[in-house]
């Protein structure tokens, strides 16, 4: 099959070695020349955004999907039309790249989500008591788009666009789950992750699977994962992400409707990994077994503060001496602070190990120029 991707980024990147193994053509559409994907495939450099771009781009696949979500859902529903498959479909994406759809889509299906108001831009009428989130409605990404108003003062910094005014919840852990169903029906599940975030960067730092939670909050999670898969008329692999609070209860922060950072840990902690399960679910194959097979978290490679330019990794050579330790980079070149640059895999045999390992080995590695 020639299968399309809107994206060329690391998540593309990580589906198509997956999927290496496998016969079929990768296509990938992305505005760097650079991209990660760009040495691996078929690839076009040429905007995602541009409903033209998109369309022609399709036109000659068997199969459209996406690595990132702030794609033309308008050139995909046209593509559909003519009888390209689109994975996930148009309106699912249309739904999940809008905040103000995405929150009442959840509302609609009665998914537990935190209480909202729409912000249109020009109302000075905000009844959301503080502190709340601001989310803009189309752009966020690793953390951008997204702000906390705790105070009075705070609201002199309210973004005029169109937003989500979202009540703040009082967090006492950040969860993820991946779920995938393929054209058949067929729906698997991986087992939860807790996402640590760099309080700083806002973006994920460390990620471990599989976390101790009671039977209360597993019924939780399986009741969101049922509702959901239920409510979206789709194929498609979801990361859907999750809020614990502090009284025990699940709220669904967002969703993101394609593979996700929270999901890394499986390529060597599970039977098998987000990447295989999203090639089969584009390929309507069996879904794959994504059971745990021991404690296994992931370590984020950011660029550090300071420095831009032509990538250096430093303490690399020291991390490939660990046993149960695994790199991944994405293959760019040029880093800048903040930027996603690779991750690290680590297994280990009990949670308080897996967590000693990932700090011992953030400790070890900076992304430097």
């Amino acid at each position: 099959m020639k299968i399309g991707i809107l994206g060329g980024g690391q998540l593309g990147r990580m589906l198509i070695q997956e999927a290496l193994k496998y016969d079929d053509e990768f296509y990938t559409l992305d505005p760097a020349a650079d991209a990660p994907c760009s040495n691996i495939s078929y690839f076009t450099q040429g905007n995602f955004n541009d409903f033209e771009t998109v369309l022609h781009f399709g036109q000659d696949k068997d199969v459209v999907t996406i690595e990132i979500e702030h794609v033309n859902a308008d050139a995909l529903a046209e593509l559909e039309n003519q009888g390209v498959k689109v994975v996930p479909n148009s309106s699912i994406i249309k739904t999940i790249q809008q905040k103000i759809l995405q929150k009442k889509f959840y509302e609609k299906h009665q998914i537990p989500s935190p209480e909202f108001e729409v912000m249109d831009g020009s109302s000075d009428e905000i009844k959301m008591p503080l502190p709340f989130v601001q989310k803009l409605n189309t752009g966020g990404y690793d953390g951008k788009g997204v702000q906390v108003i705790r105070t009075n003062a705070d609201l002199k910094n309210l973004w005029t666009q169109d937003s989500v005014l979202e009540k703040l919840v009082d967090i006492d852990k950040e969860l993820s789950v991946i779920v995938a169903r393929n054209e058949k029906g067929e729906t698997r599940t991986f087992p939860v992750t807790e996402m640590v975030a760099d309080p700083k960067l806002n973006l994920l730092d460390f990620n471990i699977c599989p976390v101790d939670l009671n039977e209360n909050i597993e019924a939780q999670i399986d009741s969101i994962t049922d509702k959901f898969l239920a409510a979206v008329n789709s194929p498609g692999l979801f990361a859907i992400e999750l809020f614990l609070d502090k009284d025990g209860k699940v709220w669904v922060n967002e969703t993101a409707p394609r593979l996700h950072n929270s999901g890394h840990q499986s390529q060597e902690g599970n039977a098998n990994s987000q990447f295989e399960q999203m090639y089969r679910v584009v390929k309507n194959l069996p879904l794959a077994d994504t059971d745990a097979i021991i404690y296994s978290g992931m370590l984020n490679l950011v660029g550090a503060e300071g420095y831009s330019g032509k990538v250096i990794y430093e303490g690399m050579e020291d991390v490939l001496k660990l046993p149960e330790t695994y790199i991944h980079l994405y293959g760019k070149t040029e880093t800048k602070p903040g930027r996603k640059m690779g991750h690290i895999n680590v297994l280990a045999d009990s949670q308080e190990e897996l967590m000693e390992k990932l700090i011992e080995v953030k400790a070890m590695v900076r992304v430097i120029a």
